[in-house]
């Protein structure tokens, strides 16, 4: 799963250390310089990649999803493949 602190490091490459604190950020550089952080281009940055999340909580775990294509295998049918084209169109990428 992407969370907040990845898009923050995402946005400011720089950023070695980066806090949270009430839901605000705050990041530092390797000199221990304070970054100023926009919460707007956070917001923005992490809509973009916030489908992960969704498909990470839509996927069946990979012990039952191989065991779904050893069906399909066996039976000639393509349930897995389904499955995961259901959770790619419900959760698209922007």
């Amino acid at each position: 799963m992407i969370i907040k602190h990845d898009i923050i490091r995402i946005v400011y490459p720089n950023a070695v250390t980066v806090e949270e604190k009430d839901s605000k950020f705050k990041a530092w550089d390797k000199d221990g310089k304070e970054i100023t952080i926009v919460q707007s281009d956070i917001d923005t940055e992490y809509a973009k990649h916030d489908y992960k999340n969704k498909r990470v909580n839509d996927y069946d775990s990979i012990s039952n999803q191989l065991d779904q294509l050893y069906w399909d295998k066996k039976n000639g049918t393509n349930k897995w493949v389904e499955a995961i084209d259901k959770v790619k169109s419900d959760n698209p990428k922007p």
